[in-house]
């Protein structure tokens, strides 16, 4: 980038992509590496956090970057695949500085950093943080609480100290666009102590999709750095099936505190799922396939299918059942299909499109054989149904994937790497 380029707010950059030279996309940007230096001088950016296209992180320095604006960033095209370690002089620009309490040097009043400019020296490759986008906490007699500036990086002081506190709101407001996955990739990779900040700054719902996400080891750190009562709150907001894989992991006494913290109705979901083994239909199933009723409607059903929390592999399909709906239902009748039901008019009772020759699962049935049945009939989630014919829930076949994948799945390339090697 030439001498006199335009300053560039890193908050900008998270999430663009990154291109090659000859326009195919490597990744995306999740963060940057800066070295603080002595005294009051800038800091040197190091270079990017980029998650290639198979999800690993990997560092470019800025030595490889050409080109660097608010929609994308230019690389040589020469990426070291090696996974990204932050070393012990390293800091993450969005995920160590945004949101940091520090200081004016002219007037010591405290303010919160809400953002950072990078900027490439004169002649040369080498970047630097030069400014720091702040807010006032309190103001004097002329200031307004929450009045904004733009000061020099050496009219500030306070970020070589540890902080404790630190709060995460504009970290998270940066990431706000990122699917669950994706923010789940992020805070994996953050510290213990800004993992459970930008916890603490996510609303329930947010939090519950990125849990079931992450590593077992990391839902279990992050539940239990929150109080017992939001902890519970997001239990319920979890998937019932993936508040149970999680309750599962804890100790006897912390996993029934929480089930009495939790709604009744929530934790008799999840205490169902509990009783069955891990590796079975039961085990696997979701409580919450969408149920109709027989005399309900081709227009009832799309309704429920384009709810928008519904995952894909939910909405493939409906489950026609006697009263009552609520999983146990009524005597299960079959399932009906999101292609029939775009075939029918939108005044056709569901009960005269239901499949039932295809035998649904019992709640017993071994994780082998709930795989066999997904792939023989071309299915993406299968009724799970007891004894009496009640529907008890579904499973899905990404909750089939979970438990065919290694455990650490999460936390390593297996996947990038089985695609390197085909």
């Amino acid at each position: 980038m030439a001498a006199g380029a335009p300053r560039i707010f890193v908050s900008h950059l998270a999430g663009v992509p990154v291109f090659d030279p000859n326009g195919d996309q490597v990744g995306r940007v999740r963060d940057l590496v800066a070295m603080l230096r002595v005294g009051r001088r800038p800091p040197r950016l190091l270079g990017m956090v980029v998650e290639v296209l198979s999800r690993r992180r990997v560092f470019v320095p800025m030595t490889r970057i050409t080109g660097v604006a608010s929609g994308q960033v230019i690389t040589t095209g020469v990426v070291n695949m090696r996974r990204f370690e932050q070393r012990p002089t390293e800091r993450l620009v969005l995920g160590e500085l945004l949101d940091r309490r520090v200081h004016l040097v002219e007037t010591g009043e405290e303010v919160t950093v809400l953002d950072v400019a990078i900027q490439q020296l004169p002649a040369r490759r080498d970047w630097e943080i030069d400014k720091v986008f702040v807010r006032r906490g309190k103001g004097g007699a002329l200031r307004r609480k929450g009045e904004t500036l733009t000061v020099e990086w050496s009219g500030v002081t306070g970020f070589s100290l540890e902080e404790h506190g630190q709060g995460a709101e504009n970290l998270v407001a940066t990431f706000e666009r990122l699917r669950p996955a994706d923010l789940a990739n992020v805070l994996h990779h953050l510290s213990p102590k800004r993992r459970a900040e930008v916890a603490a700054a996510l609303d329930d719902d947010r939090l519950a999709d990125v849990l079931e996400e992450l590593p077992d080891d990391d839902q279990i750190e992050i539940l239990g750095k929150l109080k017992e009562e939001r902890a519970a709150d997001v239990l319920e907001a979890m998937d019932p099936d993936d508040a149970a894989d999680l309750l599962s992991e804890l100790p006897e006494e912390d996993k029934e505190r929480l089930l009495t913290l939790m709604r009744p109705d929530d934790a008799a979901d999840v205490r169902r799922l509990l009783a069955y083994e891990d590796r079975t239909a039961g085990g696997l199933m979701t409580t919450e396939p969408i149920v109709l009723r027989p005399d309900a409607t081709v227009a009832d059903a799309l309704a429920r299918v384009r709810q928008q929390d519904l995952s894909p592999a939910l909405a493939a399909q409906v489950y026609v059942c006697r009263p009552p709906d609520e999983t146990p239902t009524g005597k299960y009748l079959g399932m009906v299909h999101f292609q029939r039901l775009l075939r029918d008019p939108p005044f056709t009772l569901v009960s005269s499109l239901v499949d039932s020759d295809l035998p649904p699962l019992a709640p017993g049935t071994p994780l082998p054989a709930v795989t066999s049945y997904l792939a023989a009939y071309n299915m993406v989630a299968a009724p799970v149904v007891d004894e009496s014919g009640s529907l008890l829930g579904a499973v899905t076949v990404d909750d089939v994937l979970d438990h065919l994948l290694p455990e650490d799945w999460r936390e390593t390339e297996f996947h990038e790497e089985r695609a390197a090697n085909g």
